[in-house]
């Protein structure tokens, strides 16, 4: 698992945060960091692919029936394809820049950092004294969670984050109870 954060060199790993107060927690970040984490809780991509996204992906998406959107994914150059509501893509319609959908703070040629986003996400959780670990890469621990709430299989869940391992997948699914015994 990823993590951006590190104490003596090791990493920290994310937590997983309840759906209602994730939520809540959302309405404290800036428009466009908010978008980018409903984006990823309704896909489960990683940060990286959900701030990767360029404008034309989402026009093209709301031409079509399903409003489908495919990305490679970064770390591991698999595909993934993922339908949107048209009210998400009204959303990243308002946001977007340029180029990308989530456009860089100094620089329309970028795409908007990871980092912002994360110390936004940080900036929100101290506000509201929230005292999990919580990255952006808590949003895909979150999806996995839903997705086996809704009583998907873990091969099904596997199938989604395209993870490799079941025991990786395993791990993301069961991430509210393990960071409830952990608390």
């Amino acid at each position: 698992m990823e993590s951006i954060t590190k104490l003596g060199g090791k990493p920290i790993r994310s937590d997983f945060l309840e759906t209602d107060a994730l939520s809540a927690l959302l309405w404290s970040l800036t428009p466009d960091n908010k978008v980018v984490c409903e984006v990823a809780l309704a896909t489960g991509w990683r940060i990286d692919d959900v701030l990767e996204l360029k404008y034309e992906q989402v026009q093209r998406a709301r031409q079509m029936k399903r409003h489908g959107i495919t990305i490679t994914e970064r770390k591991t150059g698999k595909k993934s394809t993922r339908y949107f509501s048209k009210q998400m893509l009204a959303k990243m319609e308002i946001v977007h820049g340029r180029y990308w959908v989530f456009e860089g703070a100094r620089d329309w040629r970028k795409h908007r950092t990871r980092q912002a986003v994360f110390l936004d996400l940080k900036r929100a959780a101290k506000r509201f004294n929230v005292r999990l670990n919580l990255s952006p890469h808590s949003l895909r621990k979150n999806y996995a969670v839903y997705l086996r709430r809704q009583g998907k299989s873990l091969p099904e869940i596997q199938k989604q984050l395209n993870h490799d391992s079941l025991t990786t997948t395993l791990l993301y699914a069961l991430a509210d109870e393990l960071t409830e015994k952990n608390a």
